[in-house]
């Protein structure tokens, strides 16, 4: 494991593939050190030796656990020279289906990834974005977080939570200095949209093309983690894609309608 150099670094978890993966390239093409995360050992080295063995790390992590998220960025702060600019809370997970069908394991392990493996982050995290100057804190939402949709009730919830999260840590975490951006992507065009729910076969990738929805490709959503890293931004929401940013103006100013139809999608009026 070869060391940063100096050079900015930063730390992602989910790694190995989809957004992970492309936000891990477009910082390593800035010149940055790269702490790659993740699960699939496979896929982390796959990565590393795309992005090259002196610009990224490699780190086994489960976001649950918070033993092993104090591992790795252990491992990490001595890769990268003791600093992290960037932390991107990049990991979750969907299930798709309606609310009773999913199983307790299922809504468990969305709530324990996509939750709690953000506040694991964020907390293991803190002493070495104290130690940067300038650093930032990026936790990866969804546009699900901006309105509740059928058949992603337990998703929705843990990225109503995400976007909560990281508007209090923005208050919060002023103090130390550290900004903190939430990044919220309409679908994108990763495994996730495969994600279905146990004994069925719908997935949501059927309801974005049943529906006609636009899909993003994981280069747009890395490119607005980019722009959400850079000192001389100050927002702290970021929605990947047009159709995100109308809904965002919809469920602001229009509630009603949005309610009404999610409603019909389902058969009820």
């Amino acid at each position: 494991m070869n060391g940063a150099s100096g050079r900015k670094a930063i730390f992602i978890t989910g790694a190995a593939s989809g957004i992970g993966l492309a936000a891990a390239k477009r910082f390593a093409r800035e010149g940055w050190f790269v702490g790659l995360s993740d699960i699939d050992a496979a896929g982390l080295k796959a990565a590393q030796a795309e992005l090259g063995a002196d610009n990224a790390s490699t780190h086994a992590l489960d976001v649950r656990d918070r033993k092993a998220w104090d591992n790795a960025l252990g491992e990490f702060g001595k890769a990268s020279g003791g600093r992290m600019d960037v932390l991107l809370n990049n990991a979750g997970i969907a299930n798709y289906g309606f609310f009773e069908d999913q199983t307790d394991d299922e809504a468990d392990r969305q709530i324990d990834i996509n939750v709690k493996g953000v506040v694991n982050g964020s907390r293991a995290g803190l002493p070495l974005l104290k130690a940067t100057p300038g650093a930032t804190l990026i936790n990866v939402a969804s546009c699900a977080g901006l309105f509740g949709a059928p058949k992603m009730a337990i998703y929705c919830a843990t990225k109503f939570a995400v976007r909560g999260l990281s508007e209090a840590l923005d208050a919060e975490w002023s103090r130390h200095g550290i900004a903190v951006r939430c990044i919220m992507p309409w679908f994108v065009d990763t495994p996730i949209l495969q994600a279905g729910s146990q004994g069925s076969n719908e997935k949501i990738a059927d309801s974005i093309r049943a529906g006609g929805s636009e899909v993003y490709t994981v280069e747009e959503a890395s490119e607005v983690i980019w722009q959400a890293a850079r000192p001389t931004t100050t927002q702290l929401h970021h929605i990947v894609g047009k159709a995100g940013k109308r809904l965002r103006f919809v469920a602001r100013f229009m509630p009603g309608t949005v309610r009404k139809q999610l409603r019909s999608a389902v058969g009820a009026s």
